[in-house]
Parts: structure tokens; sequence; C-alpha cells
């Protein structure tokens, strides 16, 4: 075979190669987002996958799906190892990525990376995971691999990743479920933004929950608002803010978008259960706003 022809064969076994792998890359990207709760970091993810594919042998592998998964997860793994080195030192509030969507509906495309109702209150928790449980509790429990399959990725028995996933499963059971009626989330968001608008304290506190908690990212070092009376202090502080507002879905739940300067300032998500709102995630950070897809803001808004 002249060099020329081995170019050619190459070139044509990439491409069917990567015709494989965009098979994979709405679950790779899902795989991504929970592990690591950063869009970005996600598709650097899915990007180094590839490049291992591409470089690997897989002539032997069964299931390139699984392969792939496995993969993956040894890349965000490294991610979220090198996040904890990092954070010896101080680190600001962090609020994960959210995926904002119009309030009247889920883009087609965002589906995959909300199965299993992957609230923005639920990756709050699973970042403050370690690494390993984490990773564990993802694979098992949100894609049903196995454990003995997931074992060899974190050094464990596959009983004492099962352990792993067991205390992340603890923890995460803490997180919030909002209520399922996307009308009733609406109405008490309403109601929420309505008193903050009209400076009212005890409109406030009766659709804040006594122990609402809020996280703000702001890009600096802050720590989280407990407590109704603290909370609702704090939206009376920012009650310039309900007037520019615009209704959102956030991670498949009912949120806004603040447009002080016509411009998008921040992304609040709020969890309501049982008619009251039990958590508030503020993203606020200039430089990751900037980031998010927020195109069809610049659309004329439907009736809210």
């Amino acid at each position: 075979m002249t060099n020329d022809d081995s170019t050619q064969s190459r070139a044509a076994e990439l491409d069917e190669l990567a015709s494989s792998f965009e098979q994979h890359r709405a679950h790779l990207r899902a795989v991504g987002y929970r592990m690591l709760g950063s869009l970005s970091e996600a598709d650097d993810a899915v990007q180094e996958t590839w490049l291992r594919l591409s470089r690997s042998d897989t002539s032997d592998v069964e299931n390139l799906g699984g392969w792939l998964t496995t993969v993956m997860a040894r890349v965000c793994l490294n991610v979220l190892r090198s996040r904890r080195t990092r954070k010896e030192d101080p680190m600001p509030a962090h609020v994960p990525d959210p995926i904002v969507d119009r309030h009247d509906g889920v883009d087609p495309e965002h589906q995959a990376l909300l199965a299993d109702a992957v609230g923005l209150a639920l990756l709050v928790v699973l970042e403050t995971l370690p690494p390993a449980e984490r990773l564990a509790f993802v694979l098992h429990d949100m894609f049903a691999v196995p454990f003995d399959e997931i074992a060899p990725i974190v050094d464990r028995t596959p009983d004492a990743t099962r352990q792993l996933a067991s205390r992340a499963r603890r923890r995460v059971q803490a997180a919030p479920v909002p209520d399922a009626d996307l009308g009733r989330q609406r109405t008490v968001v309403d109601a929420f933004l309505a008193a903050s608008r009209n400076g009212d304290f005890d409109a406030l506190l009766a659709v804040l929950d006594p122990d609402v908690v809020l996280h703000a990212d702001t890009g600096r070092l802050a720590s989280p608002v407990v407590g109704a009376q603290a909370v609702a202090r704090q939206a009376l502080m920012f009650s310039r803010l309900a007037e520019a507002r615009r209704l959102v879905l956030v991670n498949g739940t009912v949120g806004v978008v603040t447009t002080p300067a016509g411009e998008p300032a921040s992304v609040m998500s709020m969890t309501v259960v049982d008619g009251r709102i039990v958590q508030i995630d503020i993203l606020a950070d200039p430089e990751r706003v900037s980031r998010l897809d927020l195109s069809f803001l610049a659309e004329p808004p439907s009736d809210q």
C-alpha cells in the first residue's frame, strides 16, 4: 500500500469513527454536565474523549458507548480532582451552569441535559461531593452503569464503589424536589417578584420557606443566606431588579433572568416545594452569564 493509499484509508477510518462518535455525543455531554456542572467543561471533556478515541485502537471494543462513557468519566474525574487541589485556597460561591429556556418550553437540544430532573438545586448538592462519590453516583444512579464497571475508574472494589454511591445518595436525598406543576411554580415566583417590587416584607415571608437558602455566585467570596427573614431583606435590597426581568425555565423549573440595562445580568432559579420557595440559586458572575446562550431573550416576549 502506498503512503497515499494509507493516508486515505486512515481518513476513511476516522470519518467512520467520527460518525459513530456523533451518535453518542449528546449522551456524553449529559454525563459531563452532571459530573462537572459546567457546560464549557463538559464540552471540553467530550472533545478530549473524541481525541482519545481517535488515537486508540478500538477494533476489539464490542460496546463503543460503554467504552466512551468510561473514557468520559475518567476525563471528568481528572477535572474534579484538579478542582479539589485548587480549592486549598478560598473559592467564591459557586452555582453550576444553568440551562435556560423560554418560559413556555424546553429546547429539544436541552432535553438530554435535563433528563432525570437535573435541577439546579440537585447540581448544587453534587458540587459538595468528593470526586469519587460524585462519579459513582452519577454513573450508577443516573446512567445505570454497573458498579463492577465503575470500580476500575475510581480504583476501588465493586463493594467499595457501591458504598461511595450510597454515601452520595444520602447527601443527594437532601436536595429539594420542586413541585411538578409549572403553573403553581409560576404563581409563587410571580408573588415573590411582586412582593419584592412593592417592598412588601410580609408578602415575601409568605412565599418563602422558613429555612430557605439563597446561593449567589457573583464571582466573589460569599456565604449562603439562610432563613426567610434574611432572604427577604436581601430581596428588598434588589427590588429594582424585579422590574427588569423575564420569566424563563431554569433547568426545567420556573426562574428569572434580570436585564436591568437591556442585557442579561443574572439568572435566578427558584425551587418551589409545597407552594413555598425553599432554595434560590443565582448566577450573577458577569463573565459566566455572558457565556450562556440567552439569544432567545432578543425575541419579543410571549405573554407571561
